[in-house]
């Protein structure tokens, strides 16, 4: 338990110093759309559909939010949050692909870092890393268990969602 809470203490430490500039763009962008006409619109792959989930029915919900459907309509007023664990989801590339070509700013959350290879984070307006790439603590038989995709995407999106909260509920 130790190991665990050491090796949790220190990836969410590594989110947090590693994205602390895109965690005020990707608040920024949001912002757009909820100052005017559109809406947040949240697309998470496999367990990450849980931040729409949190952002919609959440103890604190997130202003504006709704969770993608299949076959959605997206204006142009919407900004779109995709959550992903792995840069190279081919159902989030198609989504970050179609939206670049309506010229629609998304933001990425997804485990590898930015880099030259990372086509999601080059599409995306602003791109977060949760560092999360293989598990955390050895496992018995030498491999790596423990990936705490949700975990990190949400230490973000609450990062996130302050900043958020401070542009849109101004005076």
């Amino acid at each position: 338990m130790k190991i665990f809470t050491t090796q949790i203490g220190g990836l969410i430490q590594r989110a947090g110093s590693n994205n602390e500039e895109a965690v005020e763009e990707t608040a920024r962008l949001l912002a757009q759309a909820t100052i005017g006409e559109g809406r947040v619109i949240f697309l998470g792959f496999d367990e990450m559909v849980a931040m729409g989930i949190n952002a919609q029915y959440g103890a604190e919900p997130f202003k504006g939010a709704v969770q993608y459907e299949d076959g959605m309509e997206i204006e142009s007023t919407d900004r779109v949050w995709i959550f992903a664990r792995t840069a190279n989801d081919e159902r989030a590339l198609e989504m970050a692909r179609m939206l670049a070509e309506k010229f629609i700013p998304f933001a990425v959350v997804a485990g590898e870092k930015l880099s030259d290879e990372n086509e999601l984070a080059d599409l995306a307006y602003t791109y977060m890393s949760t560092g999360v790439v293989k598990g955390i603590l050895p496992g018995n038989d030498g491999g790596r268990i423990v990936q705490p995709h949700l975990m990190a995407a949400l230490y973000l999106y609450e990062a996130v969602k302050m900043a958020y909260d401070e542009m849109i509920f101004e005076d």
